[in-house]
Protein backbone atom coordinates (compact mmCIF):
# COMPACT_ATOMS: atom_id res chain seq x y z
CA UNK A 1 0.00 0.00 0.00
CA UNK A 2 1.64 3.37 -1.08
CA UNK A 3 2.49 6.36 1.27
CA UNK A 4 1.93 8.87 -1.51
CA UNK A 5 -1.71 10.42 -1.80
CA UNK A 6 -2.97 10.48 -5.69
CA UNK A 7 -5.29 13.54 -6.71
CA UNK A 8 -8.43 11.98 -6.52
CA UNK A 9 -7.59 10.43 -2.77
CA UNK A 10 -6.30 13.80 -1.72
CA UNK A 11 -9.93 14.95 -2.57
CA UNK A 12 -11.33 12.40 -1.01
CA UNK A 13 -8.90 12.72 2.12
CA UNK A 14 -9.63 16.53 1.72
CA UNK A 15 -13.68 16.25 1.87
CA UNK A 16 -13.40 13.21 4.71
CA UNK A 17 -10.97 15.14 7.05
CA UNK A 18 -13.79 18.83 6.43
CA UNK A 19 -16.68 16.13 7.17
CA UNK A 20 -15.39 14.89 10.81
CA UNK A 21 -14.14 17.81 11.59
CA UNK A 22 -17.72 19.21 11.55
CA UNK A 23 -18.51 16.54 14.19
CA UNK A 24 -16.98 19.08 17.73
CA UNK A 25 -18.72 22.30 16.05
CA UNK A 26 -22.15 20.86 15.34
CA UNK A 27 -22.83 19.54 18.14
CA UNK A 28 -21.51 22.70 20.13
CA UNK A 29 -23.91 24.56 17.92
CA UNK A 30 -26.78 22.14 18.32
CA UNK A 31 -29.44 23.28 20.41
CA UNK A 32 -30.06 20.05 21.95
CA UNK A 33 -28.73 17.97 25.09
CA UNK A 34 -25.68 16.05 23.77
CA UNK A 35 -27.26 12.74 24.60
CA UNK A 36 -30.31 13.53 22.49
CA UNK A 37 -27.77 14.45 19.46
CA UNK A 38 -25.51 10.69 20.01
CA UNK A 39 -29.03 8.60 19.77
CA UNK A 40 -30.48 10.70 17.23
CA UNK A 41 -26.90 10.40 15.00
CA UNK A 42 -26.93 6.67 15.44
CA UNK A 43 -30.53 5.96 14.71
CA UNK A 44 -31.14 7.90 11.55
CA UNK A 45 -27.34 6.15 10.44
CA UNK A 46 -29.30 3.18 11.48
CA UNK A 47 -32.43 3.70 9.17
CA UNK A 48 -30.10 4.93 6.92
CA UNK A 49 -27.94 2.21 6.66
CA UNK A 50 -29.72 -1.14 7.37
CA UNK A 51 -32.12 -1.78 4.16
CA UNK A 52 -29.03 -1.20 1.77
CA UNK A 53 -27.12 -3.85 4.35
CA UNK A 54 -29.84 -6.27 4.60
CA UNK A 55 -30.07 -6.14 0.88
CA UNK A 56 -26.76 -6.77 0.21
CA UNK A 57 -25.53 -9.32 2.99
CA UNK A 58 -28.61 -10.69 4.10
CA UNK A 59 -27.04 -14.19 4.05
CA UNK A 60 -24.84 -13.09 6.44
CA UNK A 61 -27.24 -11.13 8.87
CA UNK A 62 -29.66 -14.55 8.56
CA UNK A 63 -26.12 -16.69 9.98
CA UNK A 64 -25.78 -14.18 12.81
CA UNK A 65 -29.29 -14.57 13.62
CA UNK A 66 -28.91 -18.10 13.53
CA UNK A 67 -25.76 -18.23 15.85
CA UNK A 68 -23.43 -19.58 12.82
CA UNK A 69 -21.54 -16.37 13.82
CA UNK A 70 -22.11 -15.89 17.62
CA UNK A 71 -18.43 -14.83 18.35
CA UNK A 72 -18.78 -12.36 15.14
CA UNK A 73 -22.19 -11.13 17.01
CA UNK A 74 -21.36 -10.82 20.51
CA UNK A 75 -18.35 -8.67 19.09
CA UNK A 76 -20.17 -6.60 17.02
CA UNK A 77 -22.98 -6.00 20.01
CA UNK A 78 -19.86 -5.14 22.45
CA UNK A 79 -18.27 -2.49 19.92
CA UNK A 80 -21.44 -0.93 19.97
CA UNK A 81 -21.48 -0.43 23.49
CA UNK A 82 -18.54 0.81 23.65
CA UNK A 83 -19.25 3.33 20.65
CA UNK A 84 -22.80 3.97 23.00
CA UNK A 85 -20.01 5.38 25.76
CA UNK A 86 -17.79 7.07 23.35
CA UNK A 87 -20.47 9.15 22.43
CA UNK A 88 -22.17 9.73 25.75
CA UNK A 89 -18.72 11.09 26.80
CA UNK A 90 -17.59 12.85 23.67
CA UNK A 91 -20.60 14.72 22.42
CA UNK A 92 -21.14 16.46 26.34
CA UNK A 93 -17.32 16.70 26.03
CA UNK A 94 -18.10 19.14 22.37
CA UNK A 95 -20.11 21.39 24.76
CA UNK A 96 -18.79 21.54 27.92
CA UNK A 97 -15.50 22.57 26.99
CA UNK A 98 -14.23 24.45 23.85
CA UNK A 99 -14.32 22.58 20.26
CA UNK A 100 -10.62 22.46 19.70
CA UNK A 101 -9.74 21.01 23.29
CA UNK A 102 -12.44 18.15 23.28
CA UNK A 103 -11.52 17.16 20.12
CA UNK A 104 -7.83 16.88 20.67
CA UNK A 105 -8.06 14.82 23.61
CA UNK A 106 -11.02 12.39 22.48
CA UNK A 107 -8.07 12.14 19.15
CA UNK A 108 -5.93 10.21 21.54
CA UNK A 109 -7.36 7.18 20.83
CA UNK A 110 -3.70 5.74 19.43
CA UNK A 111 -2.81 6.21 23.00
CA UNK A 112 -5.20 4.03 24.62
CA UNK A 113 -5.30 1.32 21.46
CA UNK A 114 -1.02 1.13 22.69
CA UNK A 115 -2.30 0.83 26.25
CA UNK A 116 -4.77 -1.82 25.31
CA UNK A 117 -2.03 -3.81 23.65
CA UNK A 118 0.74 -3.41 26.32
CA UNK A 119 -2.19 -4.91 29.24
CA UNK A 120 -2.11 -8.05 26.74
CA UNK A 121 1.27 -8.48 27.23
CA UNK A 122 1.59 -7.10 23.54
CA UNK A 123 5.96 -5.31 23.00
CA UNK A 124 5.56 -1.28 22.32
CA UNK A 125 9.09 -0.23 20.60
CA UNK A 126 10.51 2.37 22.58
CA UNK A 127 9.11 5.30 20.04
CA UNK A 128 5.59 4.18 20.82
CA UNK A 129 6.35 4.69 24.69
CA UNK A 130 8.00 8.46 23.99
CA UNK A 131 4.92 9.19 22.00
CA UNK A 132 2.33 8.14 25.10
CA UNK A 133 4.42 10.25 27.14
CA UNK A 134 4.29 13.35 24.71
CA UNK A 135 0.77 13.06 24.89
CA UNK A 136 -0.07 12.19 28.53
CA UNK A 137 1.82 15.48 28.56
CA UNK A 138 0.38 17.49 26.43
CA UNK A 139 -3.10 16.52 27.75
CA UNK A 140 -1.91 17.43 31.24
CA UNK A 141 -0.95 20.93 30.00
CA UNK A 142 -4.41 21.40 28.12
CA UNK A 143 -6.56 20.89 30.54
CA UNK A 144 -4.55 22.78 33.01
CA UNK A 145 -5.31 25.45 31.25
CA UNK A 146 -8.75 24.52 30.80
CA UNK A 147 -8.78 24.16 34.88
CA UNK A 148 -8.12 27.78 35.66
CA UNK A 149 -11.11 28.36 33.04
CA UNK A 150 -14.21 26.41 34.95
CA UNK A 151 -14.94 23.23 36.43
CA UNK A 152 -17.52 22.35 33.63
CA UNK A 153 -14.38 23.09 30.89
CA UNK A 154 -12.11 20.75 32.92
CA UNK A 155 -15.74 18.18 33.22
CA UNK A 156 -15.60 18.36 29.86
CA UNK A 157 -11.75 17.25 29.21
CA UNK A 158 -11.98 14.59 31.38
CA UNK A 159 -15.19 13.70 29.56
CA UNK A 160 -13.18 13.89 26.14
CA UNK A 161 -10.40 11.75 26.98
CA UNK A 162 -12.65 8.90 28.10
CA UNK A 163 -14.51 9.29 25.08
CA UNK A 164 -11.03 8.47 23.01
CA UNK A 165 -10.57 5.32 25.38
CA UNK A 166 -13.74 4.47 24.69
CA UNK A 167 -13.26 4.82 21.02
CA UNK A 168 -10.15 2.27 21.35
CA UNK A 169 -11.84 -0.07 22.79
CA UNK A 170 -14.79 0.20 20.17
CA UNK A 171 -12.10 -0.54 17.82
CA UNK A 172 -10.61 -3.38 19.36
CA UNK A 173 -13.96 -5.12 19.13
CA UNK A 174 -14.27 -3.96 15.77
CA UNK A 175 -11.26 -5.03 14.45
CA UNK A 176 -11.64 -8.71 15.86
CA UNK A 177 -15.60 -9.03 14.31
CA UNK A 178 -14.02 -7.87 11.31
CA UNK A 179 -12.23 -11.12 10.74
CA UNK A 180 -15.42 -13.28 10.13
CA UNK A 181 -17.96 -10.35 9.04
CA UNK A 182 -18.31 -7.71 6.31
CA UNK A 183 -17.99 -3.59 7.30
CA UNK A 184 -21.88 -3.30 6.23
CA UNK A 185 -22.96 -6.02 8.65
CA UNK A 186 -20.50 -4.88 11.33
CA UNK A 187 -21.67 -1.30 11.07
CA UNK A 188 -24.86 -2.18 11.14
CA UNK A 189 -25.24 -4.11 14.13
CA UNK A 190 -23.15 -1.86 15.67
CA UNK A 191 -24.84 1.33 15.11
CA UNK A 192 -28.20 -0.97 16.22
CA UNK A 193 -26.45 -1.54 19.56
CA UNK A 194 -25.48 1.85 19.89
CA UNK A 195 -28.22 4.09 19.22
CA UNK A 196 -30.76 1.15 21.52
CA UNK A 197 -28.31 1.86 24.48
CA UNK A 198 -28.11 5.67 24.30
CA UNK A 199 -32.35 5.70 23.45
CA UNK A 200 -32.54 3.74 26.93
CA UNK A 201 -30.64 5.84 28.76
CA UNK A 202 -32.43 9.19 27.33
CA UNK A 203 -35.39 7.50 28.30
CA UNK A 204 -34.30 6.47 31.90
CA UNK A 205 -32.60 9.72 32.41
CA UNK A 206 -35.39 11.89 31.36
CA UNK A 207 -33.76 13.28 28.36
CA UNK A 208 -35.88 14.97 25.68
CA UNK A 209 -35.71 13.66 22.19
CA UNK A 210 -37.80 15.99 20.68
CA UNK A 211 -38.90 19.63 20.17
CA UNK A 212 -35.96 21.08 18.77
CA UNK A 213 -35.75 24.13 16.72
CA UNK A 214 -35.29 23.42 12.96
CA UNK A 215 -31.56 24.53 13.50
CA UNK A 216 -31.10 21.98 15.59
CA UNK A 217 -32.27 19.16 13.38
CA UNK A 218 -30.39 20.86 10.57
CA UNK A 219 -27.00 20.13 13.18
CA UNK A 220 -27.86 16.51 13.55
CA UNK A 221 -28.83 15.68 9.67
CA UNK A 222 -25.45 17.19 9.13
CA UNK A 223 -23.74 15.27 11.85
CA UNK A 224 -25.41 11.98 9.79
CA UNK A 225 -24.51 13.15 7.02
CA UNK A 226 -21.07 14.83 7.32
CA UNK A 227 -19.18 12.68 10.32
CA UNK A 228 -21.20 9.43 10.93
CA UNK A 229 -21.55 8.71 6.87
CA UNK A 230 -19.37 10.82 4.77
CA UNK A 231 -16.13 11.13 7.16
CA UNK A 232 -16.06 6.86 7.29
CA UNK A 233 -17.04 6.27 3.87
CA UNK A 234 -14.32 8.46 2.29
CA UNK A 235 -11.75 7.09 4.68
CA UNK A 236 -12.71 3.54 3.95
CA UNK A 237 -12.64 4.57 -0.33
CA UNK A 238 -8.95 5.96 0.22
CA UNK A 239 -7.39 3.26 2.50
CA UNK A 240 -8.18 1.35 -1.05
CA UNK A 241 -5.10 3.27 -2.11
CA UNK A 242 -3.29 5.27 1.02
CA UNK A 243 -2.06 3.25 3.58
CA UNK A 244 -3.87 3.10 7.10
CA UNK A 245 -0.85 5.37 8.53
CA UNK A 246 -1.33 8.39 6.19
CA UNK A 247 -4.96 8.03 6.40
CA UNK A 248 -4.61 7.91 10.37
CA UNK A 249 -1.96 11.30 10.25
CA UNK A 250 -4.91 12.71 7.94
CA UNK A 251 -7.55 11.93 10.59
CA UNK A 252 -5.31 14.18 12.92
CA UNK A 253 -6.45 17.04 10.74
CA UNK A 254 -9.85 16.57 12.59
CA UNK A 255 -8.35 18.96 15.29
CA UNK A 256 -7.35 22.33 13.56
CA UNK A 257 -9.86 21.64 11.36
CA UNK A 258 -12.24 21.63 13.68
CA UNK A 259 -10.72 24.68 15.45
CA UNK A 260 -10.68 26.61 12.83
CA UNK A 261 -14.44 25.83 12.21
CA UNK A 262 -15.62 26.92 15.46
CA UNK A 263 -13.54 29.82 15.57
CA UNK A 264 -14.76 31.49 12.37
CA UNK A 265 -18.93 30.18 12.86
CA UNK A 266 -19.05 30.14 16.42
CA UNK A 267 -16.80 32.28 17.62
CA UNK A 268 -14.73 29.94 19.71
CA UNK A 269 -11.00 31.50 20.30
CA UNK A 270 -8.77 28.78 21.21
CA UNK A 271 -7.26 29.63 24.49
CA UNK A 272 -3.72 30.67 24.38
CA UNK A 273 -2.98 28.69 27.71
CA UNK A 274 -4.18 25.45 25.65
CA UNK A 275 -2.56 25.28 22.57
CA UNK A 276 0.87 24.32 23.73
CA UNK A 277 -0.41 21.45 25.03
CA UNK A 278 -2.99 20.92 21.83
CA UNK A 279 0.16 20.76 19.76
CA UNK A 280 2.32 18.54 22.05
CA UNK A 281 -0.74 16.07 21.88
CA UNK A 282 -0.75 15.86 18.56
CA UNK A 283 2.80 15.48 18.35
CA UNK A 284 2.27 12.75 20.50
CA UNK A 285 0.19 11.04 18.94
CA UNK A 286 1.79 11.28 15.56
CA UNK A 287 4.92 9.40 16.64
CA UNK A 288 2.31 7.09 18.11
CA UNK A 289 0.86 5.84 14.95
CA UNK A 290 4.21 6.55 13.20
CA UNK A 291 5.86 3.93 15.49
CA UNK A 292 2.85 1.52 15.01
CA UNK A 293 3.52 1.72 11.20
CA UNK A 294 6.84 0.76 11.83
CA UNK A 295 6.76 -2.04 14.11
CA UNK A 296 3.87 -3.42 11.33
CA UNK A 297 6.76 -3.14 8.79
CA UNK A 298 8.76 -4.74 11.09
CA UNK A 299 6.31 -7.70 11.31
CA UNK A 300 5.85 -7.48 15.21
CA UNK A 301 2.75 -8.41 16.86
CA UNK A 302 1.09 -5.00 17.76
CA UNK A 303 -1.40 -4.08 15.71
CA UNK A 304 -3.30 -0.68 14.89
CA UNK A 305 -6.68 -0.09 13.12
CA UNK A 306 -7.85 3.30 11.44
CA UNK A 307 -11.37 4.09 13.04
CA UNK A 308 -13.19 7.33 13.13
CA UNK A 309 -15.97 7.22 15.15
CA UNK A 310 -15.83 11.17 16.41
Amino acid sequence: MSSRVDPLSGVVLAVAVLAVSSSGPLTAFAAAPALAIAFWRNAISVAALTPFAVARRGAEFAALVRGDQRGAGWLSVAAGAALAVHFATWMPAAQLTSVATATALVATQPVWQCVIASAQGQRLPTATWIGMGLAVTGAIVATGADFEVSASALTGDLLALVGGLMAAVYTAFGERARVTVSTTTYTSVCYSVCAALLLVVCLVGGVPLVGFDGATWLAILGLVVGAQLLGHSMFSFALRKVSATTVSLMILLEVPGAALIAWVWLGQVPRPAALPGLALLLLGVAVVVLAGARTRTKGADVTFETAVPS
